[in-house]
């Protein structure tokens, strides 16, 4: 008897150590799963100070006829950086690009529409290393005139990608540079 109880310890003792093994190899899987999804804040769009002081590539005026309206209604301005301008001449937008779109309220005043509130402004930054899933670029909303609150969850980057796919031929970017 003791003999199998040796032996049913030895089996015990052994699967232990295999459960062990599976669930530290489950879990560093899981670790680098998480770390790749949900990277901190290196793959974040930084807040671009100063855009407004790059080159101004157009504006745009969408109204209540549009059906973007509810989303994008309002008065829009692009500004790009001067490493985006490259990409605006050529059709490639290098490391480094910086697209703004600057989305304000629009408001009357005495039968002139004027500029309002800032709604929200959307950032392209351009990093093959760093977005290499979503075509180079990385994506990110600020709220109003916040420069730290965040609109877009990872779901949210990856819409905006998916709608610039639509352009993939121009490097993912809707706007063109008006001489």
């Amino acid at each position: 008897m003791p003999h199998s109880l040796n032996q049913v310890c030895f089996i015990i003792r052994r699967l232990v150590r295999v459960r062990k093994t599976r669930v530290a190899l489950a879990m560093l899987w899981l670790t680098w799963l998480a770390s790749y999804l949900f990277a901190g804040p290196a793959r974040l769009v930084d807040y671009p100070q100063d855009y407004r002081k790059w080159v101004h590539v157009k504006s745009g005026l969408i109204g209540p006829q549009s059906p973007a309206y509810a989303r994008y209604g309002g008065l829009h301005h692009i500004y790009a950086n001067q490493r985006a301008m490259e990409g605006y001449s050529s059709g490639r937008f290098p490391d480094g690009s910086v697209i703004v779109f600057d989305l304000l309220e629009t408001r009357d005043n005495s039968g002139a529409t004027v500029e309002g509130a800032r709604r929200f402004i959307d950032v392209m930054t351009k990093d093959a290393g760093q977005y290499p899933e979503t075509g180079g670029w990385g994506f990110e909303e600020f709220k109003g005139d916040s420069s730290s609150e965040r609109a877009l969850s990872l779901e949210g980057r990856t819409a905006c990608y998916s709608c610039h796919t639509a352009v993939k031929g121009h490097d993912f970017v809707f706007s063109a540079f008006r001489q």
